[in-house]
Parts: C-alpha cells; structure tokens; sequence
C-alpha cells in the first residue's frame, strides 16, 4: 500500500500511476480532492526512509513524489473556512432587513425618541422661565446666549476634549449625560421651589435705577440666575446630548449605507416624541388654569415635567448599556491611522487646519445664526402678543406640536431625496428653505401697516399674522433641519478617523453651535445699538442672512465634493482589504487528471519512474 504521511504541512503521495491505483483501492470510489487526503490505515515510514529524505543530494529530482503543501496552519486553527466558490449562509431577515442591523436601528431610534422627547419640554421651559420672569423680557436671550451659553460650551468642549483622552467611550458617554439628568431633578425639586429665596431681586432693583433700562438685559442674567443656569443647560442637552453623544454613538455603530437608508428614519420616532411632548406641556398649561388662587401651578407642573425628563434620561441610558452590551460594532478599515492624542490647544490647531472640518464648522454656524436672526425677532413678538407664562407656554405647546408633524412629514421624504439626489442636494435645501421664509418674515414686518386693513378681514392684526407667520418659518426650517440638514451633518463625519470624529464633533457640534447663535445675537445687539431697535434694522438683518446662507451653501458644495472622495476612497480600502484576505489555493493537474493543491514547482510527469515494479510501489518509498 502507498505510503501516506502528514508531518509539519507537508501530504507526500507517490505520483506513479500503479501507486494511485494501489491507494484508491483503500479509498471511497470518488476520486476527488478530498478523498485524496484521505488514508483509512496509514503506515508509518521507517527511520531510514525520512533520513534518506532528510539528506538528498543537492539538485537531485524527487523521484515519483509530489509534495503538496494543504494550508495545514488554517485547518490546525479549527478556524473553517467555506470552500472556494461556495456561497455564504443567509444572514436572518425581519421584512428584509438584517437581524443584525434591527438590533442597531430600533435601540437608536428609541434612544433618539426619548432625547427629542426631553429637548422639547426643556426647550419651551426654558423659554417661558427666562421671558416672563419678573424684570426679564425676550431682551435677555442675545445677551444669555453671547455671555453665558457660549462660554459655558467652550469651557464644556474643553473639559470633554481631556475627558476623551484618558476615559472610555462607555465612560464618556455615562460622565456627560448623568450630570444633565441630576440638574434637571434638582432644578424642578429644589432650585425653583427656593428662587424667590436666592435671586438678588432687591439689588437687581437697585442697579436697574442706577443704571438704567439699557442694562436691562444683563442685570436679568442676575436677577433670575437660576433660570438663566435651566436655559443654559437645556441649551447644552441639544448641543451635547443630541450631537455629541447620540450622533456620536450612531457614527460609531452604523455603516455608511445603513446611515442613509435610516438616519433619516431616525427623526420619525423622534418627531412622533415631539408631537407627545407638545402635547404634554400643553396639557401642563391648562392644568395650571384650573389651579385655585394662591397655589403655584407653575411650580406643580415643573415638577411633573422635570419628573418625566429624569426618566426619559435613565431610560437613554439603558438603552446605551443594552446596544454595547448585545450589538456587534460593525470593522473599520484597518489601513486609517490611529492618531495620537493631542492636548486642547493642539486638537484646535488640528481642527483648523482641516478644510473638511472646517467646512463642516461654516454648515452649523450659518445655520446658527440664520436661525438667530429670525427667532429672536419673533420670540420679542409672541410675548407681545401672549404675555403671560400661561397663553405663552400654551402656545409653545401648539408650536412644538406642529413642529413634529411637519418633521415628521419631511422625514417620509427625505430617504427619498437622498436615494434620488444624493448628499449634495440633501444638504442644500434647509438653506434654501430657511432664506425663503426668513424673506416672508421680514416682509411682513417691514410691510405690515399696509396689511392691516385686510388682516382685520380675516380677524387678524399684524402684530398676530407676524407671530403666525414667524412660527411658519420656525417649524418649516427646523423640520428641514431635523429631516435634512442633520442626517446629512452626520454622514458627514462617517468616512473620519476616530481621533478627527471624537474632536472634530465636540468642537463642532457644542462650539460652533453656540457660536452661530452668539453670533447672531452680537448682529442683533449692534443692529439695536446703531439704527434704535429690531423693527428699524429689519432690513439689514434681511441682508445679513442673505450673505450667511450663501457662505452655507458654498460650504455645502464643498463638502459634498470631498465626501464623495473620502466614500471613494474608504470603500476602495475595504476592497483591497477583503481581496487580501482571501487565500484561494492554486490547483496543479497532472496526467491523470486528478488535481492536487501546490505551491512550490508543478509536477513534471516525465521525470516519473514508469517502470516501478508493484513490489515497489507497495513499500515505502525512499526518496
């Protein structure tokens, strides 16, 4: 019998044709690869068979012998591999779509609900404290938002710049989103029962006198500081909450073409949480109405809503546990390169620096102050028209509400403008929206008097069209925001190395977007201080936005050129990486037609002994 020997790799079979009969007599009749390798009663060979083998002469031929090296490192591993040309097992499908990507996706858009949910109440909360309030008015808000929100997102990039350099993303996430939870609890539960115990109203009195009406906005921050502190943090929860963690978390698990077939879905769950939410604060308004004299209705609804908040907050938080606990995170290339990590000052120079970055930078600081321009004028005009906290929060309940459903409306068409147009376009239109109702805003206001006659036909006065008007644009601009403009912000940071998407996002999402709101309050109080008030510089605002949404859009095509390169260049990564990968064994066929696996020379049949007895052929053979 042929002997059949596997040491160290290496399968050695007698290539003579009475050799192979020999040994397919001991075999399955098949004669393929696999039963080739095959011996039912292999002999071993004897000590001076593998010394000859050991000690052949240097350019002496084997003879009759084909020595086939079968990738025996990969079969030790254990680790099978499928056959070459066989076809992948299904991976498991819910109404055609991979288990595993539902494990990511529905996680997300709950984590994403419960978030926009929080952000609404504590958006129109915030507004109603910090207008109303005794001795503030809307006059506060440029002021609140240049000296104190943009400081404290500066100071709060910084801190989450060091804390991303020594903590883990786990760490990170729980460090940043805890606090906001344990402020909001306190605020509804401590800090507002007491703040007619700690406000300085008595000397915020006797400055105003001193001083005069012009500083009434900055003495507001310290008469009512604790309101002005809400208004701060709630600002933070958009910023940090939203951009930094949740998108953040969303890049790290989802793939490019996962984030464009859902990022945008991602809103209708969370617009769904903007419509309860409204309703929820609605509700909470006119239980305050049916309250008997002498209770604070506004501190029992407080309560209640900052109740709900910190349970929406423990429930983001599980939800962050359960996704890194049960969902595989999907393979980066491997070819990006680690950055090292840089102190503040550096990752800001490092930031500068990059022309994607900083284009990202102009996208959300125009849209900052475009916004600015626009809302602040028309905040000043719905407290006109609703002055107490009341009809105003009522309002905002309304308003939010609308909000949802027109963002949830765009949100059906979005997928479709991104599959159809692509990144490009997508990112184009929340501009356009914006300059065309800012447009009608303004002309309303600046041609309001002629109006009023026909307003009054429809039971309307201008100061009410305004404020109707101002909230169209509102809602239509930040449907287009949620729907558009921030999916495709978020796509933008996907193709990024971990080191540029960590910093970048923090510097990015919670400075620039202060910024741009600070910066359009900076317009707006020099507008006031040189032509005397809003309504006499309402058409260099016009012009201002204008000249911001251009830069935006140049920005937008930009990055939309050098996203596409990055896609290109990420995906040809992934190809050279899975063509690597792939070991495909080299098949050498000899005479008889039966293949064998090979990596060093091919079988020379001729240099085979055809006249080898049979008593040779079945005895071990030296070589």
């Amino acid at each position: 019998m042929a002997a059949f020997v596997q040491t160290g790799g290496l399968l050695s079979l007698p290539t003579n044709p009475k050799s192979r009969a020999s040994l397919s007599r001991h075999l399955n009749p098949s004669h393929g690869l696999k039963n080739r390798f095959i011996s039912l009663n292999p002999k071993p060979i004897s000590a001076p068979s593998l010394s000859a083998a050991k000690f052949q002469p240097l350019g002496s031929k084997p003879k009759n012998l084909f020595i086939c090296r079968a990738e025996a490192a990969a079969a030790a591993d254990g680790s099978a591999q499928p056959a070459f040309g066989e076809a992948e097992a299904e991976k498991p499908k819910l109404l055609g779509i991979e288990i595993s990507t539902l494990k990511k996706i529905i996680p997300l858009g709950m984590m994403f609900f419960c978030i926009l949910f929080n952000y609404t109440i504590l958006r129109d909360t915030k507004d109603v404290l910090v207008v109303t309030a005794r001795g503030s008015s809307a006059e506060i808000i440029p002021f609140l938002k240049t000296w104190v929100n943009l400081p404290m997102a500066v100071g709060f990039m910084l801190l989450y710049t060091k804390l991303a350099n020594v903590l883990s993303k786990q760490a990170l996430f729980y460090s940043v989103i805890l606090p906001f939870i344990a402020f909001f609890g306190a605020f509804g539960f401590v800090l507002y029962p007491l703040s007619n115990y700690i406000h300085p109203e008595a000397f915020a009195d006797k400055l105003l006198n001193i001083l005069g009406p012009r500083f009434l906005g900055p003495l507001a921050i310290m008469r009512i500081w604790s309101f002005c502190l809400f208004y701060v943090m709630a600002e933070l929860w958009g910023s940090v909450v939203i951009s930094v963690l949740f998108w953040g978390f969303a890049n790290q698990i989802t793939t490019v073409e996962e984030a464009k077939r859902f990022y945008p879905l991602f809103g209708l769950g969370a617009n769904v949480a903007l419509i309860f939410s409204g309703r929820t604060v609605k509700y909470f308004s006119n239980l305050r109405q049916n309250l008997g004299p002498g209770v604070d209705g506004w501190a029992i609804s407080l309560k209640a809503m900052m109740s709900i908040v910190v349970g929406m907050g423990f429930a983001i938080c599980f939800l962050y546990w359960w996704v890194n606990n049960y969902v595989p995170l999907p393979t980066r290339s491997k070819k990006k390169k680690e950055k090292p990590k840089m102190g503040t000052m550096e990752s800001l120079k490092f930031l500068v620096s990059s022309k994607y970055i900083r284009d990202l930078a102009t996208l959300v600081v125009a849209y900052g102050i475009s916004i600015n321009l626009v809302e602040v004028t028309w905040k000043s005009k719905l407290k006109a028209q609703f002055p107490s906290p009341n009809e105003y929060s009522s309002f905002m309940g309304d308003f939010s509400t609308a909000t949802g459903i027109a963002t949830f409306t765009m949100m059906l068409v979005s997928q479709f403008i991104f599959d159809k147009y692509g990144w490009g376009v997508a990112a184009t239109i929340t501009p356009t929206v914006l300059l065309l109702t800012g447009v009608g805003f303004f002309s309303l206001l600046l041609f309001g008097g002629p109006l009023a006659p026909g307003l009054a036909q429809f039971g309307m006065t201008p100061l009410l069209a305004a404020v109707y008007v101002g909230a169209l644009q509102n809602i239509f601009s930040k449907s287009a925001k949620y729907s558009l403009f921030d999916p495709c912000k978020e796509m933008a940071y996907i193709p990024l190395d971990e080191d540029t998407k960590v910093k970048g996002k923090a510097a990015i999402d919670v400075v620039c977007n202060p910024l741009g709101k600070s910066g359009g309050a900076l317009i707006q109080q020099f507008m006031i201080l040189t032509f005397g008030s809003l309504a006499n510089s309402t058409p260099y605002l016009g012009g201002v936005l204008l000249l911001i949404v251009s830069a935006w859009l140049a920005a937008a095509k930009s990055l939309d050129t050098q996203f596409t390169a990055l896609r290109k260049e990420e995906e040809l990564e992934k190809e050279m990486e899975r063509a690597a990968a792939v070991k495909i064994p080299v098949v050498a066929e000899n005479d008889g037609g039966n293949g064998s696996l090979a990596t060093g020379a091919p079988l020379d049949p001729a240099s085979g002994d055809s006249s080898s007895s049979p008593s040779e052929a079945s005895s071990p053979r030296n070589i």
